[in-house]
């Protein structure tokens, strides 16, 4: 197995262990340095802990989260992924209570690892689209 195939492999676990729930296991695939380069933050987030409470709030919010992979290639030390993402929102996210809606979005990320762990992630979810989904109905439309 190539190391391509092999950081491969691993994103997949991670994204298991994500949508299983079991944030500690996933947490403990990325570096202790983990670095996170999120949308509406200027700089990069550091630690892996940012990234357990990222997906805390996510899990919470979306507890039946479902994480497809729709397309997935390496090149070096790193893995690009477009990624599908579904649930239904039944806590708070954001400034939006649950509302109980079917959801349905994409991203795309990129993911560097070193050794068999991920050091940093670029993440471009479309939010513009969750948030649409969940942000309560116009009335008098």
């Amino acid at each position: 197995m190539t190391t391509t195939e092999k950081n491969m492999t691993l994103l997949r676990t991670a994204y298991q262990l994500l949508e299983s729930d079991d944030l500690d296991a996933a947490k403990q695939m990325l570096t202790g340095n983990f670095i996170a380069n999120v949308p509406g933050s200027p700089d990069p987030l550091h630690g892996r802990d940012i990234w357990g409470q990222g997906a805390k709030i996510m899990k919470d919010a979306f507890p039946d989260l479902k994480i497809t992979v729709q397309d997935m290639f390496g090149v070096g030390d790193k893995v690009t992924v477009l990624v599908h993402f579904q649930g239904t929102h039944q806590g708070a996210f954001q400034q939006f209570e649950a509302t109980g809606r079917q959801v349905s979005y994409r991203s795309v990320e990129v993911y560097r690892f070193e050794g068999d762990q991920i050091a940093e992630e670029w993440v471009a979810p479309d939010l513009i689209s969750l948030m649409q989904q969940i942000s309560p109905t116009p009335t008098g439309h």
